[in-house]
């Protein structure tokens, strides 16, 4: 995309912006020569590094992430070579683990983290705000109220097409 999407459109420049952002790192990843990494896998190999291995819904929790979108990570990280999968005490539960490829990849991610750490914070000084202090703000105020809260006080009336409206106009 070349140009900029509309500015009420927020949720199509929020994916603007993240695929800006992302694009920019897997290009990073692509010239280390790391071309099937994706950026998304970061936060969840350094938990893994960190914390051993977990349990999807552990790993999404510590992540910040739903299941669903931790379980697709992980899916594309096995299928990478980068994690392995074993059940858990619960037939249900998955145990994902770090192989020796992804322990043979962390100096090399880590490095990326902290270049793209920094290159953010330079990010920041262009902005009015640090970006990461907006977006947590802005899920702070979201949690406080849901946008669907805020939705139905500009009056409308969440009904099915053709639906009567509910003060009997119509």
């Amino acid at each position: 995309m070349t140009g900029s999407p509309d500015r009420e459109a927020l949720g199509t420049l929020l994916r603007h912006v993240l695929e800006l952002l992302d694009g920019d790192v897997a290009a990073v990843y692509a010239d280390l020569g790391l071309a099937d990494y994706r950026p998304r896998f970061s936060p969840l190999v350094r938990v893994l590094a960190a914390d051993g291995p977990l349990a999807i819904r552990d790993l999404a929790a510590r992540v910040g992430v739903t299941h669903s979108a931790a379980s697709q990570s992980v899916a594309q990280m096995s299928r990478a070579g980068l994690v392995a999968l074993t059940a858990g005490a619960d037939a249900r539960q998955r145990i994902v683990t770090l192989t020796d490829r992804a322990y043979a990849l962390l100096p090399a991610i880590e490095v990326e983290w902290a270049a793209t750490t920094t290159a953010m914070r330079q990010l920041d000084t262009d902005l009015p705000v640090p970006l990461a202090d907006e977006l947590c703000a802005v899920l702070a105020a979201l949690r406080r109220r849901p946008l669907r809260d805020r939705i139905a006080d500009t009056g409308l009336a969440a009904r099915a097409p053709g639906q009567a409206r509910p003060d009997g106009a119509g």
